[in-house]
């Protein structure tokens, strides 16, 4: 979930950032360039189209691809600025001093993109890894057995709740509502 809002930031911080003198480049607000579209707008739209993806997937290969859209968006905010000169952009220069530059760096990229991989990456993670549940679910249905589920369900600190490997009563387990009634009204004396 925190994908989306970091994605959003990374896309409309240099926009809104020259309001509070906070930026590269340009001190002019909302100034458009493809640098900034390069550098902050593609792997912005990544990171939100990644997480958007992962909120509402219930198919585990398309969160997977989800993340991973998310991961490569947060890598290009981490080393975008390293490999843009090669075809000479650049963000501009830092709008503050030292310490504020510093801030500026990692708040825009660096920073920005290492949150946004670990993130995408512990829900990748996620979703590689097959809950103890879901095997033992997968086995018991290959196996076919009903008995050979039942074993595997009993085993282990995260075996399933009881009520999951119990079978519904049957119709003639089942007291009728006229025989509760009856039970209830006699007393000690009349129970067996």
């Amino acid at each position: 979930m925190l994908l989306v809002p970091l994605g959003v930031w990374g896309g409309l911080i240099p926009f809104v950032g020259p309001y509070f003198d906070f930026g590269f480049g340009s001190s002019n607000a909302w100034d458009y360039n493809t640098d900034r579209l390069v550098l902050s707008i593609l792997p912005a739209v990544a990171v939100i189209v990644g997480g958007l993806i992962l909120l509402i997937s219930a198919n585990r290969p398309v969160a997977f691809i989800g993340s991973w859209l998310a991961i490569l968006g947060g890598l290009w905010f981490v080393v975008g600025t390293t490999i843009a000169p090669l075809w000479d952009a650049s963000p501009g220069a830092a709008l503050g001093g030292q310490t504020r530059r510093i801030a500026e760096q990692l708040s825009f990229f660096q920073g920005l993109g290492a949150i946004i991989i670990m993130l995408a990456a512990t829900a990748l993670g996620r979703f590689l890894v097959v809950g103890v549940r879901e095997a033992r679910r997968a086995a018991a249905e290959r196996a076919g057995a009903e008995g050979v589920a039942a074993e595997g369900t009993r085993q282990g600190s995260t075996a399933a709740p009881v009520w999951e490997r119990q079978e519904g009563p049957s119709r003639d387990a089942q007291e009728s509502p006229r025989d509760a009634e009856h039970a209830r009204h006699a007393g000690p004396h009349h129970r067996r």
